[in-house]
């Protein structure tokens, strides 16, 4: 049996920018319009939202990323070409500027007529969606974002950014003051004190000294293309694995909106690397996997806000409306919360004083230099902790994994603890925890005890991985939706053991999946009774989506 051949960089340049036949052209002609372009003319520039999808017949037409120096031309389009990549399909601004290089006729589409056009037409639909991927993955690989994040690799706010940027497929370009010798000619040239790092220069000319999460989400128009006073179908709060099964809900005509607090994907979206998941037999890491399911969400039409957090929900009668942090409402006819579970943090003392400064809460590519040649910490004895510290091991010199109980059997899947035993680069500590952090202004000493004997030892350790369970994200439901004694959602027959549970409306019963609220659903890692995978978490929410068609019948 034959292996496939790895594509070469030729092929994916191809696959990037392809031309279109004849035949192809022509079956974008029925939506669009001929535009007469000149040469120097701008078709759109870095920032403009709601850009048209241009192909082109005749003409040629360069793709420039502005930067410090002037301008960067990434790609010419000539005759069968066309323009986008994946800001076509999520609504979100331009990240480079189009200008007329040759005169011509293009054809000219707006996204009201691409998603139907990628929708319906399958040949057409890999080409395009195949080419707005790569495009976007080639952005990001050479940094040629509209985004540059001036930092230091020991600034707890620059690994945030960082991780944000990277996580919501942003491209960006990071400049590192430890070890970048321009760093100081831009400090210098956008007046910027190193006391306000991290820094974002954004389109070339604005400043961001050291912004939040939502300030800089805000500035990048993330969220622009959500219209808030719309009612819709249905909105889903959380986006990591079963949140990302809205792309069942948008495929099948729902108005879908996801709202996710942080960082698309939840505790998976930060696996350095799943392997138990159906369908990649080599693994996946969890970063990918999110990626995929983004695109395809969006490919479908669901709207996705990043960066506000859900205050309380409005329950008290139908459409429920979802109240965001700003105290904007978002009325939806059925909601499905897929909030997950938030990372615990150990009683340490100076747990939080170290944060990011050598205490860690995701071990992925960001995080994994940092801590190059070097013993680590990692605490924690579920499979994001396993996966972690497999990964962690091929660049630390040592891995000392920490676990409070006596065994991995129960929480960890049996090939984890396999590569884990086996592995002359971990280290295995059962029922010893971690009793002291100490640093100056970064972790420098950890000290830990075996529980079993009593014995304490302090270690020169610089970098800690906290991966010790998880709580349901569920504070803002109380009062509103029904709660086991752990904070976890009950659903379906599980109400019927609770005397408490608000008074349900409807002659019927829950459905499987429903809430003590008609038309509620809760699925993941907040819904009591979960299982902690990915696959059940996806496949909860594509049940979901088929219960939501039924309650939406009832209104």
């Amino acid at each position: 049996m034959s292996s496939s051949p790895v594509p070469s960089a030729l092929d994916a340049r191809t696959q990037a920018f392809p031309v279109l036949t004849t035949d192809q052209i022509s079956r974008v002609r029925p939506g669009s319009k001929i535009r007469v372009v000149k040469k120097g003319e701008i078709l759109f520039e870095l920032g403009n939202k709601g850009v048209p999808f241009f192909v082109l017949p005749t003409g040629k037409l360069d793709i420039l990323q502005p930067d410090l120096a002037g301008e960067r031309l990434i790609v010419t389009h000539g005759p069968g070409s066309f323009t986008g990549e994946m800001t076509m399909v999520s609504g979100r601004g331009s990240l480079v500027r189009g200008r007329v290089s040759d005169p011509g006729e293009f054809l000219e589409m707006n996204a009201d007529g691409l998603r139907p056009l990628v929708a319906k037409d399958a040949a057409l639909s890999g080409i395009l969606m195949r080419a707005f991927i790569l495009r976007r993955l080639e952005l990001i690989r050479t940094g040629q974002g509209n985004v540059i994040l001036m930092g230091s690799r020991h600034s707890a706010n620059t690994l945030r950014l960082r991780e944000f940027l990277s996580r919501n497929e942003h491209p960006f370009t990071y400049v590192d003051f430890d070890v970048d010798k321009t760093s100081q000619e831009l400090l210098d040239r956008f007046q910027v004190t190193v006391e306000e790092i991290p820094v974002i220069i954004c389109n070339v000319c604005g400043v961001l000294r050291n912004p939040s999460i939502p300030e800089l989400a805000d500035y990048l128009g993330l969220n622009s293309a959500i219209e808030e006073t719309q009612l819709r179908d249905l909105i889903i709060v959380g986006a990591g694995p079963s949140g990302l099964a809205a792309v069942y809900a948008a495929s099948e005509g729902l108005d879908v909106l996801v709202i996710e607090t942080a960082t698309p994907g939840g505790q998976a979206g930060s696996s350095s690397k799943i392997e138990n998941y159906l369908g990649f037999p080599t693994g996946v890491s969890g970063q990918e996997l999110v990626a995929r399911a983004i695109t395809q969400t969006e490919k479908f039409g669901a709207k996705m806000m990043v960066a506000h957090s859900v205050a309380h929900l409005d329950c008290a009668r139908r459409p429920y409306k979802v109240v965001l942090d700003n105290g904007n409402g978002l009325a939806a006819r059925a909601v499905v919360i897929a909030t997950g579970a938030q990372c615990n943090k150990p009683g340490i003392a100076n747990l939080e004083r170290f944060e990011g400064q050598g205490i860690y809460y995701g071990a992925t590519y960001m995080e994994s230099p940092l801590c190059e040649a070097e013993e680590i910490v990692l605490v924690g004895g579920g499979n994001s902790a396993g996966q972690a510290a497999v990964f962690l091991s091929q660049t630390a010199r040592k891995v000392h994994i920490l676990v409070r109980s006596g065994e991995l059997s129960d929480t960890m899947s049996r090939y984890l603890i396999q590569r884990i035993e086996e592995n002359p680069e971990i280290a295995l500590h059962l029922r010893t925890e971690i009793v002291g952090l100490e640093g100056d202004t970064r972790l420098g000493r950890v000290t830990w005890q075996d529980k079993t004997s009593g014995e304490t030892s302090v270690h020169d350790i610089r970098h800690v991985f906290i991966m010790a369970g998880a709580s349901p994200r569920t504070e803002w439901l109380r009062g509103c939706i029904a709660l086991d004694n752990k904070g976890f959602i009950l659903t379906g027959r599980d109400l019927d053991t609770l005397a408490d549970a608000p008074a349900w409306t409807l002659a019927r019963s829950p459905q499987m999946l429903e809430t003590s609220r008609p038309g509620v659903f809760a699925v993941g890692d907040a819904r009591s009774g979960n299982v902690k995978r990915v696959a059940s978490a996806v496949g909860e929410g594509a049940i979901a989506v088929h219960l939501v068609h039924r309650a939406s019948a009832e209104l």
